[in-house]
Formats: structure tokens, sequence, C-alpha cells
């Protein structure tokens, strides 16, 4: 387990671009925290790592359930915070972006842990003051990412 502390948006968003740049094909990413601790900032450096230009572009998808976005590999970015559980179409939907060759980013990721196929890199974004985070990354080495 990786753990790291972040005083600002923009640091989250480097330690975003740096996991970003190490994510293959394939891989799963499950984001959880508390509402507003940063996960969609974390995505928008990740999917910076992962070649998206301009980073305007990556919000959530919290009304329409998932993004993608074209970059080095294709990304789909979900956010379950409106679902109580993954069921029926919405599990469906996901279940075909694990088995893709994209690049999987699950905010709420919690609310349908049953359903990774595969053991996702979780990532646990935790307050720790007004701009303060804490980031837990487990499922990747410290090495790996080049903090």
């Amino acid at each position: 387990m990786i753990k790291l502390k972040t005083d600002s948006a923009a640091e989250t968003q480097r330690i975003g671009e740096k996991i970003g740049k190490c994510l293959k094909a394939g891989d799963v990413v499950a984001l959880t925290g508390p509402l507003g601790s940063g996960k969609t900032t974390l995505v928008k450096g990740i999917a910076k790592g992962l070649g998206v230009k301009d980073k305007r572009e990556v919000v959530s998808p919290t009304f329409v359930l998932i993004h993608e976005y074209e970059a080095h590999e294709k990304i789909y970015h979900m956010d379950w915070y409106r679902l109580s559980k993954i069921e029926g179409h919405d599990r469906l939907m996901a279940e075909e972006c694990f088995n893709s060759r994209g690049i999987t980013l699950v905010e709420w990721a919690d609310r349908g842990k049953d359903i990774f196929p595969k053991k996702p890199i979780q990532i646990i974004l935790r307050y720790q003051g007004l701009k303060k985070r804490t980031i837990e990354i487990r499922g990747m080495r410290y090495e790996t990412i080049g903090l």
C-alpha cells in the first residue's frame, strides 16, 4: 500500500498524472472516498497522464453514469454515486468496460465492489483538512508510480 498526502487540488492532479502514466490496457481503478474528497480531481490527473489533452473535458459522469475519453488507451470513467447497487443494464455496461482493452476508472466503487472481474487498483481518498487529503493506493508499487 502507498499512502500519500496532498495539500492542494493541483498536487492531487499531479499524483493522478503519475498514476495514469503507469496504467495499461485492461486496468480497472476503483476510487472511493467521501463526497468532495478529490476523486474527480485525481481522475483529471490520471486522464492527463494517459494522454487526454484538455483536462477540462474530464468531469464526473454523475448524471450520465459513464464518460468515454480518447487517449493512448480508451478511458471509461464511471460514477456510481447515484446508484445504491449496480444491477441490470448498469451492471452489464460496467462488465463490458471491465472486459475491454480500455482503462476503466470507477468513482464510488464501493457501491459495486462485488462486480469487479479481477482485483482492481484501489484508491481511497480522505479529508485531512480544508485542502489536505490522504491518498491510499493499493495494487500498485511505489517504484512503479515514481513518487
